[in-house]
């Protein structure tokens, strides 16, 4: 099935870019799940289980940003040109986050698996903010994808690429000529 519809032309071309918007959109919707997390303290309680009071949360929100910026990578490449939809891309972008946030921190979690007084460092708050970062990250991604690469692709819509560019006559080519 995947191969059909690749065969009908849904393959982001060169003049899609989606990798780039993809990382440029996860870098604009970190901003506001950035906020999200550090209200439900979720990145304060990431700084204390990775290194204490060594780490601060400028540091692990940088960290998380990066992660996420690569995670808009990753969603550009995964969706192609259904993440250029103006009207579902939130909701593509929805439905991304919340992946992420059923995979990441499952893996994060076990990993970090920190207990103070007997009991572990992520439950209540963090975990609540986590899910809700990752809910406003990924309808902040599907929302910012479509505006982004409208704004990235403004100057290649002008036919110099793909097969409007042969028949353009203020490039002084003659589509009745063949080349060669």
């Amino acid at each position: 099935m995947l191969s059909m519809v690749r065969a009908h032309g849904l393959d982001p071309g060169p003049t899609q870019r989606p990798l780039t918007v993809g990382a440029l959109a996860g870098l604009v919707a970190a901003l506001p799940a950035m906020a999200v997390l550090d209200g439900f303290g979720w990145l304060e309680a990431l700084a204390h289980s990775i290194g204490g009071d060594a780490i601060g949360s400028l540091a692990v929100a940088l960290g998380c940003a990066v992660v996420l910026t690569m995670a808009g990578t990753l969603y550009g490449l995964a969706f192609g040109r259904g993440a250029n939809d103006p009207l579902g891309g939130w909701l593509f972008g929805l439905a991304f986050g919340f992946l992420l946030w059923m995979l990441v921190p499952v893996a994060l979690l076990q990993w970090l698996s920190v207990v103070e007084n007997g009991r572990p460092v992520f439950i209540g708050r963090p975990v609540m903010g986590l899910l809700l970062g990752s809910l406003v990250w990924g309808a902040g991604l599907g929302a910012a994808f479509p505006v982004l690469h409208r704004r990235l692709r403004a100057g290649l819509d002008d036919g110099g690429v793909g097969p409007d560019a042969a028949a353009m006559p203020e490039l002084g080519r003659d589509p009745k000529k063949a080349p060669g």
